[in-house]
């Protein structure tokens, strides 16, 4: 007896599953799979959807030129729907793929505006997220002051830091005096 084929759905799953078990390259042949039948239906949006998870998954398979090929204009994508949270994802994985690929600035400036994008639609966490890497990305251009502004901002805009990240927090406060 012949089984269906898997729904896209299962196939997303699937991809999940093989991306949590760190088979980067086995995840984004299957997210690429799964973003071209959403762009043949017609459904950008999900295939915009599935080809940031592709590029996060060429990213961890050190592959970054991929995952930045794969990454570029899905922003657009959901802008055009309003989802300023996508948008703002879609910026944070094509800044990650600029910083592996060297081009700390180009870095730098799409992470501002996924940092931007979050600050006004209130997603915290993703934003202290990005506020990380643009501290890091500070830190290794040799801007110390900037870089500890940045990670001030990124564990003031956490819900619920860590031990460690309250620490920080106060170890900060103390430097910048507030």
């Amino acid at each position: 007896m012949d089984t269906p084929p898997p729904t896209l759905e299962r196939l997303v799953d699937q991809a999940k599953k093989l991306f949590e078990e760190s088979e980067y390259e086995q995840a984004a042949d299957l997210f690429e799979k799964i973003y071209r039948q959403y762009a043949d239906a017609g459904d950008a949006l999900n295939a915009a959807e599935n080809k940031n998870n592709c590029s996060v998954a060429l990213l961890k398979a050190d592959q970054a030129q991929k995952a930045l090929d794969m990454a570029i204009g899905t922003d657009q994508v959901f802008a055009n729907t309003g989802d300023k949270t996508r948008q703002a994802m879609a910026l944070g994985n094509q800044a990650a793929a600029v910083e592996a690929l060297g081009d700390l600035d180009r870095a730098l400036a799409l992470y501002q505006q996924a940092s931007d994008l979050l600050k006004e639609t209130g997603e915290s966490d993703l934003r202290s997220y990005v506020l990380k890497s643009i501290s890091s990305l500070k830190m290794r251009k040799g801007k110390v002051m900037e870089s500890m502004v940045s990670m001030q901002a990124a564990i003031g805009d956490k819900k619920s830091p860590s031990l460690v990240e309250r620490i920080l927090k106060k170890l900060l406060g103390l430097i910048f005096k507030n």
